[in-house]
């Protein structure tokens, strides 16, 4: 979503005004659980290796608050103030706090163009899938087969049944979906726009992303806002494109005015990817956009996307499916696993869960992607427990792992995903996933957030599309190896 541009939201320095990434998340998860497990804060706060270490204290940060609600909103809540007491602003002057952005002037003067497309609005869900769109009954044998198999949890399944029997809602009636990271494969914007919904896109000024955004809006059955320079000409659409965007990262005030003089009830949609710690920086200031927004308008609803490369409490049911797994592997698994375990010292081919475990911890960190890419999507699941907290309306669903190009540059992790099949996992496609938890997002804002639940970690797992990696025999990590051995000759053909 950004580039290192010099401003703006950025890391805090230390001493010798190094930024650095590593000490930012050991003192953020420390922080975190310091007031309900002060033994795993002190541990974060002795990790020598962040870049390699920070896997256990990440997953700590979820089996902090199991015991109970109290306990992971306190997680969530001194994370969170944590992030927004170090972090900072740079601009000309040197640093100054971030809390400075919730009444900030905004440094460049933006106004709202509209595109209204032209366009007849989708009139029922159609999934693609492996070449197919799937609709109605088809589309209904393919969640149960999902769910059949261990890919999505089974209120995946009831949450799209409801889709289904209410087309009318795709279009999001009344509502305006922003979408922080317009340009993000996995963003909601194309699925949104062909069903007839209003959308308010944010990106980066850059006139191939917005050509490609004016196109799908033009064709779509949608109506699409996007800030553009006051100053900008309005003769085409080819004008607008030259002129559009805002950078997340140094434009806070500009795209929460912005959002602010919006009608309809906002939702802030955060989607937005960047490499290395640039990601922490646009997250953060996805989020003071939706805190700035949310101080003015009370009716905003907040939507992300987890990762299921996370650490996750899962549901009993999960646990007993994968045991199940587990015990039902064929005798050459069995054969080839008790040499392979001996070899690695037990890493290779754990089993998911011990038997009997009430709830569960799914523990699909991957270090390929690294603590940034963590950090960054767990503040996303903080903000979230502490805004349902709060009484706010939020779509958190977990997408599955899919081949979006941010992954497959990464030769490791495009070959785990070829191989994955072989362990029980199931990678999407972009166009899949896209359309999916578009839907989702759908159900929930039409139902209150979907379905209220006691525990901060039961929401969480609620229609969560996991791919499989919850119900899996074999703990994620324990068989990422073989799985990228095993899909090396496919990644490469």
């Amino acid at each position: 979503m950004s580039d290192e541009a010099a401003g703006g939201v950025d890391l805090p320095a230390d001493g010798d005004g190094r930024r650095s990434s590593s000490t930012f998340g050991r003192e953020v998860v420390a922080a975190a659980l310091q007031g309900v497990d002060p033994t795993g804060a002190q541990a974060a706060e002795r990790e020598t290796n962040w870049r390699s270490g920070y896997l256990d204290h990440v997953r700590r940060l979820t089996e902090a608050g199991v015991a109970c609600a109290l306990d992971a909103r306190t997680v969530a809540a001194e994370g969170l103030a944590t992030v927004h007491d170090r972090m900072v602003v740079v601009d000309r002057d040197g640093d100054r706090p971030l809390w400075t952005l919730r009444t900030a002037e905004p440094a460049r003067h933006v106004t709202d163009a509209v595109v209204a497309g032209t366009g007849a609005p989708e009139q029922e869900l159609a999934v693609p899938y492996r070449g197919e769109l799937l609709t109605a009954d088809r589309l209904r044998r393919q969640l149960d087969d999902w769910s059949a198999r261990g890919v999505i949890e089974p209120t995946v399944v009831d949450a799209i049944e409801r889709v289904l029997e209410h087309p009318d809602w795709l279009r999001l009636p009344g509502r305006t979906v922003v979408v922080l990271g317009a340009g993000a494969e996995l963003a909601p914007l194309g699925p949104l726009l062909r069903w007839g919904a209003t959308v308010a896109a944010v990106d980066l000024p850059r006139r191939g992303l917005w050509d490609q955004l004016l196109a799908t809006a033009a064709e779509s059955a949608g109506t699409l806002h996007l800030p553009v320079a006051a100053t900008a000409p309005r003769d085409g659409l080819a004008d607008l494109a030259g002129h559009a965007g805002l950078d997340l990262v140094a434009d806070v005030p500009a795209i929460a005015d912005w959002i602010d003089g919006l009608t309809g009830r906002p939702v802030l949609g955060t989607y937005a990817y960047a490499d290395g710690a640039t990601h922490v920086k646009v997250t953060v200031a996805a989020d003071v956009v939706s805190q700035r927004v949310r101080a003015t308008r009370s009716d905003a609803a907040l939507a992300y996307l987890a990762t299921p490369t996370d650490a996750f409490v899962v549901p009993p049911e999960a646990v007993e499916a994968s045991v199940a797994a587990y015990e039902a592997r064929s005798r050459t698994a069995k054969l080839a696993g008790r040499p392979l375990r001996t070899l690695s010292g037990g890493r290779l081919l754990k089993r998911n869960y011990a038997p009997g475990v009430d709830p569960g911890i799914c523990d699909a960190l991957v270090p390929q992607q690294g603590p940034n890419y963590a950090l960054a999507k767990r503040l996303q699941r903080l903000r979230a427990t502490t805004a349902r907290a709060e009484g706010s309306v939020v779509s958190l669903n977990v997408a599955p792992s899919t081949r979006t190009r941010s992954v497959l540059k990464n030769r490791v992790l495009a070959a785990a995903y070829a191989g994955a099949h072989r362990f029980g996992i199931e990678v999407f496609e972009p166009a899949t996933t896209n359309v999916l938890m578009a839907a989702l997002l759908v159900h929930d804002l039409h139902t209150g957030g979907g379905t209220e639940r006691e525990h901060p970690w039961q929401q969480e797992a609620e229609a969560a599309v996991h791919g499989g990696l919850w119900r899996a025999a074999y703990a994620p990590r324990s068989a990422l190896g073989l799985a990228t051995v095993l899909g090396v000759g496919a990644s490469r053909g």
